[in-house]
């Protein structure tokens, strides 16, 4: 009735780590994200720390803050602990995640000791890859958590960190929570779990230099949109102008004209929708421009996503 569940050595598949596995997993960088609850976008491989590089460098959308991700085909050792700590002070890092063949005890209990000692800014990861067979059939990965922020023990100061936030914060906060919750749970949109006392929310389109995003704008204005970022201005408006070629379709399709936007002072671009909307409205009003983000949401997936894949190629 039931096949037979085997894992494949990880350099069957991957067979040299610079060459093959890490390249691999920038490409997958989003799937890491989900199994950790991040919104991860890469920024740059081979991401150089004085004479050292770092594997990969990315940012987490949810909170524009930095992840760094070291990757072993291996198990865990000293060398690449040492590695990990000095890429997390060299870029800041709040998001340190650590992807290996298998964690070593000792290095497990590191981290959690390292998660128990520093602020709730700095969290640490441990990661296993696997990939697995049931028979003879195809291969297919599954990034397994070892390691996570000790929430329990970090309660108090996230209390803390929450109380000091403003009162309009905590109603941004309140809101970006209820809106991923039903992004997660009822369309699988999104991993992220934890709403920020911030304007905005983003999320991952799947490629990088581009996301998906829910605002509350100045002038009593919400706004979805599709931010473009890909480092370089030019580049930026490329892809926006690639865009536009589709435009009647793309507004058809929506049903509604969008805006086409350079940004003041940027160098990235936007594509947007607007409604009237503002933070300290009722309940009732929040509820409905909560229901206008997540339709527009998944229509911008549905619409731009493979344009933005056909532009990457």
């Amino acid at each position: 009735m039931f096949g037979s569940l085997n894992k494949v050595p990880l350099r069957n598949m991957w067979p040299h780590e610079a060459l093959n596995f890490t390249p691999w997993l920038a490409g997958n960088v989003d799937s890491l994200g989900l199994a950790l609850g991040l919104e991860l976008e890469l920024i740059k491989e081979e991401a150089s720390v004085g004479d050292f590089s770092l594997d990969l460098l990315a940012r987490d959308l949810s909170t524009s803050k930095l992840a760094i991700i070291e990757n072993q085909l291996t198990q865990t050792d000293h060398d690449h602990l040492g590695k990990l700590l000095t890429y997390a002070a060299g870029f800041d890092a709040s998001f340190v995640i650590w992807v290996a063949e298998s964690i070593r005890d000792e290095h497990r209990q590191a981290l959690e000791w390292l998660n128990n000692r520093t602020d709730t800014d700095t969290q640490f990861f441990a990661v296993v890859v696997e990939v697995l067979k049931i028979d003879d059939s195809k291969p297919a990965y599954n990034f397994k958590p070892v390691v996570f922020p000790n929430e329990w023990h970090k309660s108090k100061s996230k209390r803390t960190a929450s109380n000091q936030a403003s009162p309009r914060g905590e109603k941004y906060r309140s809101y970006f929570q209820g809106l991923i919750d039903d992004l997660r749970e009822k369309h699988h949109f999104t991993a992220a779990k934890a709403g920020q006392p911030q304007n905005w929310y983003s999320f991952s389109s799947g490629v990088s230099g581009a996301s998906f995003g829910a605002n509350f704008c100045q002038g009593y204005k919400v706004r979805t949109e599709l931010y473009i970022d890909r480092g370089d201005a030019e580049e930026n408006m490329l892809l926006l102008k690639y865009l536009e070629q589709e435009k009647s379709t793309i507004e058809s399709e929506l049903g509604q004209p969008l805006s086409w936007e350079t940004i003041d002072g940027k160098r990235a671009t936007r594509v947007a929708l607007y409604r009237d909307g503002f933070i300290e409205n009722p309940n009732s009003e929040l509820e409905a421009i909560k229901e206008w983000h997540i339709s527009n949401l998944l229509k911008f997936k549905a619409m731009f996503t493979k344009h933005l894949r056909e532009f990457n190629k």
